[in-house]
């Protein structure tokens, strides 16, 4: 099945072996063993919450300090979302965490523009980016990130986001930056309603003008606010896996997006990291089918969505969807 990705993030989606290569060069150091050791000990099982998943991210960021290992990173990022069947593929980073060492912003995006770009060019996956800004950074910072998002938008940049911790940390003090990132064109999406509840959801649309909301797990919270997100198309980018990890469900079967599906809210499935999840796009599809009763032509249905919201110009959107919507209706 032809599968878009709208929520997945470049440093949470590393092959354990370019981890082992890159620390290898960098001179980081990660718990000792071989990539499949190292693959079940980024799985996060043990999160108490999404401050415990996050803990995970610092192994990564630290790989991620010059261009060449971030192109490499993008670039296989783009190889297995076509070993997954993706057609199209937005990849999420906050830039200002591969500034430590001395690159500036613009020098990390371009680099994983460089890797987005060879892997588009090799697998025919089309792939773009979204930069994030994080909650517990300082709005002046988040103002510095969107500018550069803004600036950068001919080397791939899509859309702006927020994410990091929930609590305590609501979206509206970074509303300036995504001002700045609206009259720059770019489509907006917010982390909410995962570890926080309804309230950063609304404050998510608005206060920072989402487009589309990042989890949005905890929103039948509120019957009018839910219907407020289903009247205007709002899409949610529904992350299950991820959500049991981080205790927002107990069980895949728990989850609220069998609901919001047949309330008629714009609803896709995402897999949010590859690694510290453990999955790929079809193992959500599959989840979706097996614990929560999805038919095939209702997941069907689900990816013709995330084309449908993808950041990208109205005529290749509109390309790319009609040619899913072809390939889904030769399947056998």
């Amino acid at each position: 099945m032809p599968k878009a990705e709208l929520h997945v993030h470049l440093d949470g989606s590393l092959r354990p072996a370019t981890m082992i290569d890159l620390a290898r060069t960098a001179k980081v150091a990660l718990p000792p063993g071989d990539p499949d050791m190292l693959r079940q000990w980024m799985l996060v099982s043990d999160a108490r919450n999404l401050e415990d998943y996050l803990a995970r991210f610092e192994y990564t960021i630290a790989l991620l300090q010059t261009p060449d290992a971030i192109e490499r990173v993008a670039y296989e990022m783009v190889a297995d979302g076509a070993a997954d069947g993706l057609r199209y593929l937005e990849v999420r980073y906050c830039p200002d965490l591969s500034t430590r060492q001395g690159l500036s912003m613009d020098d990390a995006i371009a680099a994983e523009w460089r890797g987005l770009q060879r892997g588009e060019r090799e697998f025919g996956v089309v792939a773009r980016i979204i930069n994030c800004t994080l909650r517990h950074f300082d709005p002046q910072r988040s103002i510095a990130i969107a500018e550069h998002s803004v600036r950068m938008r001919d080397h791939g940049v899509v859309g702006f986001d927020l994410a990091g911790p929930e609590a305590g940390h609501p979206p509206a003090l970074h509303r300036e930056a995504f001002d700045l990132a609206a009259r720059g064109g770019l489509g907006l999406t917010v982390h909410a309603g995962e570890a926080a509840g309804w309230e950063s959801i609304g404050e998510a649309i608005h206060s920072c003008r989402a487009a589309r909301i990042g989890h949005g797990t905890r929103l039948f919270e509120n019957p009018e606010l839910l219907r407020y997100v289903r009247d205007r198309g709002i899409c949610l980018e529904i992350n299950i896996t991820s959500n049991i990890q981080t205790r927002v469900v107990r069980a895949a079967a728990d989850h609220p997006v069998r609901r919001y599906y047949l309330d008629g809210l714009a609803v896709t499935l995402c897999t949010d990291s590859w690694l510290m999840s453990g999955v790929d796009l079809t193992d959500e599809y599959l989840t979706a089918h097996d614990a929560l009763g999805f038919s095939c032509a209702e997941l069907e249905s689900m990816a013709l969505t995330a084309f449908e919201h993808a950041f990208l110009p109205w005529p290749e959107r509109a390309a790319l969807l009609a040619r899913a919507r072809a390939d889904l209706a030769s399947l056998p």
